[in-house]
């Protein structure tokens, strides 16, 4: 039966806002968080309906993951990692009609599996190596920004293969985090997103058979699985800055209420909702552009110019919340030490803001785009 996946996720606010202070502060995955978030059936929310899931469309699923992110940017964003990876092979299956994809799809319904995405090390250029062997393949590679890796059960992942004509081209495939050649490391020590635990995982000479490879392509290339990717995913991601902006500003705005007003603090707090205003309307835009469900070059642009503009103003927010609450600010207690750390973690995905402009400035020119990324 269908989920209410926002009602779910307002339920869930006050449990992940009472616990984002200590995963923050010890470094340590929301593993609990996770835990009811599978509960709350969330895992697979965006698994058709058909197959068994909660049939919830990247609309549904971006607002429950800026819901989320207003409690705990951490969770939010390490859960909005294996909600694309779900919102991808469905898009695929409703839109394309890909049979390939629904084994994978009625396995997160039936066993509330957890995907993790390796979108940090897999982009465009693909990363680890695979060679080629009797039947598949033997892969060595290590993952990067893997959120959520103690947690997860398949590795959505992929890597390069070099022909005997010296070219590249990356297989993707799944990763069974179980496995005794995969590993996941305990380096996640960073500046934002503290709880997300997204520690590199290791993959050391697992064998993958020739069938378990679902699709290859030429590395370095867009491929239109990736336009695909490109156009679901990151409406999703981004919805979580976009969380983590709107609760900057209101935690700035309740401290700001108590002081006198005047000609700076009124000037502060109206560039800072000027800034969310213009951050949510980019952010609207990306839903807009994944909902008319035709992932192009030029969706891919449209999305990318939101993202940027959501990480632009989001960034722009956070700094005007500190300053509007001043030195209060500075309070871990306060929580807005921790928005203002976690949204700087926009600026990293793809396409960063270099490659974003070059991609825009091309399609604007009519100039090709394949090898921007």
């Amino acid at each position: 039966m269908p989920i209410d996946v926002i009602a779910a996720a307002r339920d869930l606010v006050p449990a992940l806002a009472e616990r984002a202070r200590q995963f923050d502060e010890g470094d340590l995955f929301v593993a609990e968080n996770y835990a009811l978030l599978k509960k709350a059936g969330l895992a697979s929310a965006g698994v058709p309906l058909e197959l068994g899931g909660g049939g919830a469309e990247v609309t549904e699923l971006c607002e429950m993951l800026r819901i989320m992110a207003r409690a705990c940017g951490s969770t939010a964003l390490a859960f909005a990692m294996h909600t694309h990876q779900v919102a991808i092979p469905a898009w695929r299956w409703r839109h394309q009609k890909v049979a390939a994809v629904e084994p994978l799809l009625k396995r997160v319904a039936a066993e509330n599996l957890i995907l993790l995405s390796s979108g940090g090390s897999d982009w465009i250029g693909g990363s680890g190596k695979a060679e080629k062997v009797d039947g598949g393949y033997r892969i060595t590679a290590r993952k990067v920004f893997t959120s959520g890796a103690v947690a997860g059960d398949i590795l959505m992942t992929g890597a390069i293969v070099r022909e005997e004509d010296g070219s590249e081209k990356v297989i993707h495939f799944g990763v069974p985090m179980r496995a005794p050649e995969v590993s996941v490391m305990d380096n996640w020590r960073t500046l934002g997103m503290r709880g997300t635990g997204s520690n590199d995982v290791v993959i050391d000479g697992l064998f993958v058979p020739d069938a378990s490879v679902a699709f290859s392509r030429a590395a370095g290339h867009w491929h239109p699985v990736f336009q695909i990717i490109a156009t679901v995913a990151f409406p999703l991601i981004y919805a979580v800055y976009l969380g983590v902006a709107e609760s900057a500003r209101d935690i700035a705005v309740e401290i700001a209420r108590k002081k006198p007003a005047s000609e700076t603090l009124l000037n502060l707090a109206g560039r800072m909702d000027t800034s969310l205003h213009a951050a949510r309307l980019a952010h609207r835009s990306m839903v807009e552009t994944a909902a008319r469900n035709a992932a192009s070059a030029e969706s891919v642009n449209d999305v990318m110019i939101g993202r940027s503009l959501v990480a632009r103003h989001g960034l722009e927010v956070v700094e005007l919340a500190m300053e509007l609450a001043g030195g209060s600010s500075f309070y871990r207690e306060k929580g807005l030490e921790r928005r203002f750390r976690d949204m700087q973690g926009a600026r990293f995905h793809p396409l960063q803001s270099g490659p974003q402009a070059q991609y825009a400035g091309a399609m604007a020119l009519g100039l090709p785009v394949d090898t921007i990324f």
